[in-house]
C-alpha cells in the first residue's frame, strides 16, 4: 500500500498551483489547487510520478479533495465546473515528459469523472475553509512494472488534498491446521485467487488438497480440506500446533484426538509414540488394539486328578490361579512315553486318542485312549492364552505320571491277499499298532459276501499267515481278524473283501504256461512238463494272476483300521516272474488310435515326452502327457520304463500323478498321464520368483506331504522325492511324479545330479545320510528329502547347497551343517525343516505328522508371520501348536461345532463327508 502526496505530482500548463489551505478543523495543510473559472475551454493536467505494480493486479485509489460551490462564485460563467477526472497510464519503467504521454484520454485511460459529495462557499477572515471529500476508485487489470495517475480538471474550483495508492492481499494464515501465505487478491473485484496450504509440521492432509481463497477485498473464504495432526501428535493452540505426546502417552491414529495415557502393564520410551510398548514379562497378542492392557501367559493349571482304566485315562484340573489378565485361555496335552529300558522320555505316537483333542481344550478335562499296556506315561498339561506365543518362555504346566493297566491288544491295520485259488485264499496281515503284550494267537472270521455275518466261520492261527480252504469259485468273501494275548481278544479289524478264481481264470493262467513247452525233445519234455506242474504250483501260491473282473481287481489288496478304507498295499512290479504281467494287472492298456500326439515338450530318459489328447470310447477328450519309448530299445529297457506304468498305476490320490494308461501293443510303446500345465515344480519356481504369497507356498507343501503321506501309507518309498519331481497343474496342485527305478539300477547316466555312491545312482543333495552311506531308503529318507524340497519352494527354485560339490555336502551333513532359513522364510517352516533333518531318522516327523503341522499353519497364519534369522539352526522337536485341527476331533460333526460351522454336518453328511480321512482329500471343488 502506497500514497502519494501532491508534492510529487507535475502539473501542466502550470495551471495547478501548490499552495497552503486549511482543512475542516483549521488544520494547515498543502494542496494543488486550481481555479481558472472565468477562462472558457480548460483542460488542466496533474500527473504523478512513476508507480511500480509491486505484483498487484488491481490498483485502488484513494482521493481526498474540495471543490467551491460554482453559486457562489460571483459572476461565473457558465463553463465553471464541480468535477474533475482521474486517468492512468501503464509503462515498463519511467518514461514520462512533459510532453509525453500525451495529455488526451487516448492513451491515458479514463477510470472515472470525480464529483463531490459536499462543496464549499463559506468565506472568513482567515480564508476559505474547506469541505473535505473522499472518494475511492479502482481499476484493473494491470500487467505491466509500472503505472501514472493523472488528474484532469476541465473548468472547476478545486483543491487536491491528498492521494493514496494502494492494492489489497489476504495475509498469512494457520487455518484449518495448514498455513496459507500471504495472497494478492484478483484482477477484478469479485475475483477470487485459489491459495494452497501446506500442513503445519507433523500434520497430514485428509481426503483433499488444502485450499482458501482470497477474495476482491483482501478477506480469506471458503475452505476446502483439512489437515491433521499425525500418529503420535496432537493439536495445541488452537490447532495451530501439532505437538508430539508427552511422555506415558500415545496416540495410535491420525486426527484430532488427544494423546490418551499408556494402559496398564505399557510404557512410552520417547515422546511422539504411536503406541506404548509393554514392559518385560508382558505381551500384546497380534490383534490385541493398542489401548489394551500388555497381558502375561498364565501360571500352571493346578490339582491335577487322574483315573486309568486298563490303557485309557481321565485327567482333570482347576484353572490356574493367574490367567495373566486375558480370557483366552487354553489348554494343550504334552504325552511322553517313558517305557522301561527305553532311555528317556519320548513324545507319544498318532495313535494315542484324545477326546474331545489334544490342542487347545477350552475345558479342564480331557479322555485318553489307545495307549499302549504296562507303559509309564508322562502327561504335561499346558496352560496358554494369547500372548504365550510371544514369550520366550515355555508355557506353564502340570505333570502327572501315569502306568497303564494290561489290556487287550488294538485292532489289526493291515491285511492282504498272498494268493488265491478257485477254491482258497491265503492272507497275511501285520501286528496290531498296539500288542499290549505276547500276541498269543488270531482269530480270523470269514462269511460269503452274499449271506449275514451270523453265518460267518471262525479258524484260528498262530501265526499271521492262514489258508483258508474249502470256498466257492469265483465267490467274494469277507474276513476279519483279531489278536489275543493273556488279557484277551482285541477288537476285530475292519472288513475286507476278496475274491476266489473262477474256472476260466484258472485255465487262463495254465494256458499262459503252455507254450514254455513247444518245440522241446522227447527227454526234453518230461523235464518240462516237471517244470510247467512246479511253475503252476507257483503260481497258486504267488496268487499274482490277472482277473478280468473289475470289481475284482478293486477288492485286491484292501485295507482297514488306521488306514483309509480301499487303500491298497504297494507291490513292487520286480517282484514279477514275468513284468508284463504287473502291467496288466496295474495299468490299462490303450488302444493306440485314442491317442493323438500334438507336440513335443521335452525329452525323457527312454524318449521323448510329449504333449497331446486322448479319447476314450463313451468319454470326453482329455488333455494328456504322453512319454514315448524312443525305437531300438532294449528288452530291459522296455522291461524299466513300463516298471513306471506298474507303479503308478497303483496309486489314485490327488496329489500323486495319475496314470491314464498304456500303450504296449503297438509302436511306439507309451506311458500316458494326466498333464501338468505349469511343469516341474522347480522350474515353475524360478520363473515366477517372489510372485507367490507364503500362504500359497505352504498350500503347495501340503500337496506334496499329503501325496507321500499317501505313498508312506502305501509302503512305498520315492527315493527319489525333489522339486524336479513334482508336477504342477494351472490349479497350483502339486502332485509328486517320476516313479522310476532305473536310474537307481544303470550307473550309464551322464546327469551330475545322481552320483555314485555304493554301486548306484544318488541324488546326494536330495539324499538322507543313512541312504548315502548304507543305502537304507525308507519313508524316513523320503522325508529328509521332503525337507529339501521345502527349502527349495521357499528359496523359488535355488540349487541346495548352492555350488558346494557333492563330497563337500556329505561332509557337512556328516558336521551337523544344515541349510539356512531362504530369504523371508518364516521360522515355523524352517523348523520343520530342520525337523526333517534330524539325523536319527527315528526322530523325524512322519509325513501325517507334517500334513497336520502345515494344515494348523494354513489355519492360523500368524504362525507364519515370524521371519527365521539367517543362519541354520539346531534341531529341534516339532513345534506345538495351540490352534486344534480336526484329527483332535472323534467325529466330523463334533469338528464343526468346534470351528463354528455346526449348519453345515447336515450337508456333509449328505455328501458323503463322513469320515475324516474323506474330509482331507476334499477339493475345492
Amino acid at each position: 500500500m502506497t500514497t502519494y502526496w501532491m508534492r510529487t505530482a507535475i502539473p501542466w500548463n502550470l495551471r495547478w498551483e501548490e499552495v497552503s489551505g486549511y482543512d475542516e478543523n483549521m488544520n494547515t495543510i498543502r494542496t494543488y489547487q486550481v481555479c481558472n473559472v472565468f477562462e472558457s475551454s480548460q483542460n488542466n493536467w496533474l500527473r504523478t510520478k512513476f508507480i511500480r505494480r509491486r505484483g498487484a493486479h488491481r490498483i485502488h485509489v484513494e482521493m481526498k479533495f474540495s471543490v467551491r460551490d460554482c453559486s457562489s462564485i460571483p459572476s461565473v460563467p457558465g463553463s465553471c465546473k464541480e468535477t474533475f477526472n482521474l486517468y492512468y497510464y501503464e509503462a515498463d519503467f519511467d518514461s514520462a515528459t512533459k510532453t509525453f504521454p500525451n495529455w488526451m484520454e487516448n492513451p491515458w485511460v479514463k477510470v472515472d469523472t470525480i464529483a463531490a459529495d459536499e462543496s464549499f462557499s463559506q468565506v472568513d477572515l482567515g480564508g476559505r475553509v474547506m469541505k473535505i471529500n473522499t472518494e475511492v476508485r479502482s481499476f484493473g487489470p494491470v500487467s505491466r512494472s509500472g503505472f501514472y495517475l493523472a488528474f484532469q480538471d476541465y473548468g472547476g474550483c478545486m483543491s487536491l488534498i491528498a492521494v493514496r495508492v494502494f492494492y489489497r492481499k489476504c495475509p498469512r494464515i494457520i487455518q484449518n491446521g495448514a498455513i496459507f501465505q500471504e495472497t494478492l487478491s484478483g484482477a477484478e473485484s469479485t475475483s477470487l485467487v485459489a491459495a494452497r496450504g501446506s500442513c503445519i509440521a507433523n500434520a497430514e492432509e485428509v481426503d483433499v488438497p488444502i485450499k482458501l481463497y482470497c477474495n476482491g477485498d483482501g478477506e480469506w473464504l471458503v475452505p476446502i480440506g483439512r489437515c491433521m495432526c499425525k500418529a503420535g501428535f496432537e493439536a495445541v493452540e488452537n490447532g495451530t500446533v501439532c505437538r508430539g505426546c508427552p511422555s506415558g502417552t500415545f496416540k495410535a491414529n491420525q486426527g484430532d484426538e488427544a494423546c490418551t495415557h499408556c494402559p496398564i502393564n505399557s510404557r512410552t520410551t520417547s515422546e511422539g509414540a504411536t503406541n506404548c510398548v509393554c514392559r518385560n514379562g508382558y505381551y500384546r497378542a497380534d490383534l490385541d488394539p493398542l489401548d489394551m492392557p500388555c497381558t502375561t501367559i498364565p501360571s500352571a493349571p493346578q490339582s491335577v486328578i487322574s483315573s486309568v482304566n486298563e490303557t485309557s485315562l481321565m485327567l482333570e484340573w482347576t484353572p490356574p490361579r493367574d490367567s495373566g489378565g486375558r480370557e483366552d485361555l487354553v489348554y494343550n496335552i504334552i504325552c511322553k512315553s517313558c517305557g522301561s529300558g527305553r532311555g528317556a522320555c519320548t513324545r507319544c505316537g498318532d495313535n494315542v486318542q484324545y477326546a474331545p483333542r489334544q490342542l487347545g481344550l477350552t475345558e479342564p478335562r480331557i479322555y485318553i485312549s489307545d495307549l499302549l499296556a504296562h507303559t509309564q506315561y508322562t502327561f504335561e498339561i499346558q496352560a496358554v492364552n494369547g500372548v504365550t506365543d510371544q514369550s520366550p518362555f515355555s508355557p506353564q504346566f502340570a505333570s502327572v505320571n501315569i502306568t497303564t493297566n494290561q489290556a487287550a491288544p488294538s485292532a489289526v491295520s493291515i491285511m492282504h491277499q498272498v494268493s488265491r485259488t478257485v477254491d482258497s485264499i491265503t492272507l497275511s496281515w501285520s501286528q496290531p499298532d498296539q500288542p499290549n503284550g505276547v500276541i498269543l494267537d488270531y482269530e480270523l472270521q470269514y462269511y460269503e459276501k452274499e449271506l449275514s455275518e451270523y453265518n460267518a466261520t471262525a479258524i484260528k492261527s498262530p501265526t499271521n499267515t492262514v489258508t483258508v480252504q474249502g470256498l466257492k469259485a469265483g465267490a467274494i468273501y469277507v474276513f476279519q481278524v483279531r489278536a489275543r494275548t493273556v488279557a484277551g481278544y482285541g477288537r476285530y479289524s475292519g472288513k475286507m473283501y476278496f475274491q476266489t478264481m473262477t474256472e476260466a481264470e484258472y485255465q487262463t493262467s495254465i494256458q499262459e504256461k503252455l507254450p514254455l513247452i513247444v518245440g522241446s525233445s522227447a527227454a526234453g519234455l518230461v523235464f518240462l512238463i516237471a517244470v510247467v506242474v512246479i511253475a503252476i504250483v507257483c503260481n497258486r501260491r504267488r496268487g499274482f494272476e490277472r482277473a478280468d473282473s473289475e470289481y475284482t481287481d478293486k477288492l485286491q489288496h484292501y485295507t482297514s483300521g488306521h488306514m483309509t478304507p480301499g487303500m491298497k498295499i504297494y507291490i513292487d512290479p520286480f517282484t514279477y516272474e514275468d513284468p508284463n504281467e504287473a502291467v496288466r494287472e496295474f495299468a490299462k492298456e490303450i488302444d493306440i488310435s485314442c491317442v493323438k500326439i500334438e507336440q513335443v515338450i521335452g525329452a525323457g530318459e527312454f524318449g521323448e515326452v510329449c504333449s497331446g489328447h486322448l479319447k476314450l470310447p463313451g468319454k470326453r477328450e482329455i488333455f494328456v502327457a504322453i512319454k514315448t519309448l524312443k525305437s531300438g530299445y532294449t528288452e530291459k529297457q522296455r522291461r524299466d520304463f513300463l516298471s513306471e506304468a506298474s507303479i503308478m498305476g497303483q496309486f489314485d490320490h490327488p496329489n500323486v500323478i495319475h496314470l491314464e494308461g498304456v500303450v504296449t501293443k503297438s509302436t511306439p510303446v507309451m506311458i500316458i498321464t494326466e498333464f501338468m500345465e505349469n511343469g516341474s515344480l522347480d522350474s515353475f519356481l524360478r520363473q515366477n520368483d517372489g510372485q507367490f504369497t507364503v500362504i500359497q507356498l505352504v498350500g503347495m507343501l501340503r500337496g506334496i506331504a499329503a501325496g507321500m503321506k499317501y505313498l508312506a501309507d502305501m509302503n512305498y518309498v520315492h527315493r527319489d522325492l525333489a522339486a524336479r519331481n513334482i508336477l504342477v497343474n494351472s490349479n497350483l496342485v502339486c502332485k509328486v511324479s517320476d516313479f522310476g527305478l532305473s536310474r537307481f539300477l544303470e550307473d550309464d547316466t551322464s546327469d551330475p545330479t545322481y552320483t555314485s555312491a555304493l554301486g548306484g545312482k544318488i541324488p546326494i543333495r536330495w539324499t538322507a545320510p543313512e541312504a548315502i552311506q548304507y543305502r537304507k531308503f525308507t519313508s524316513a529318507s523320503d522325508v529328509w528329502s521332503y525337507g529339501i524340497v521345502m527349502w527349495e519352494v521357499m528359496s523359488y527354485g535355488e540349487r541346495p547347497y548352492w555350488d558346494m560339490t557333492n563330497q563337500d555336502v556329505i561332509n557337512a551333513i556328516e558336521q551337523d551343517y544344515r541349510l539356512p532359513p531362504p530369504m523371508d522364510c518364516p521360522s515355523a517352516l524352517h523348523q520343520l525343516m530342520l525337523d526333517c533333518w534330524q539325523k536319527d531318522r527315528n526322530h523325524r516327523p512322519k509325513f501325517g505328522q507334517i500334513v497336520n503341522t502345515l494344515d494348523k499353519m494354513i489355519r492360523n497364519p500368524n504362525s507364519l508371520k515370524a521371519m527365521a534369522p539367517l543362519s541354520s539352526g539346531i534341531n529341534l522337536p516339532l513345534l506345538d501348536r495351540t490352534i486344534p485341527d480336526y484329527t483332535s476331533f472323534n467325529t466330523v460333526d463334533e469338528w464343526l461345532e468346534a470351528i463354528k460351522m455346526g449348519q453345515y454336518k447336515e450337508s456333509f453328511a449328505n455328501a458323503g463327508f463322513t469320515s475324516f480321512d474323506v474330509v482331507s482329500q476334499m477339493m475345492m471343488e
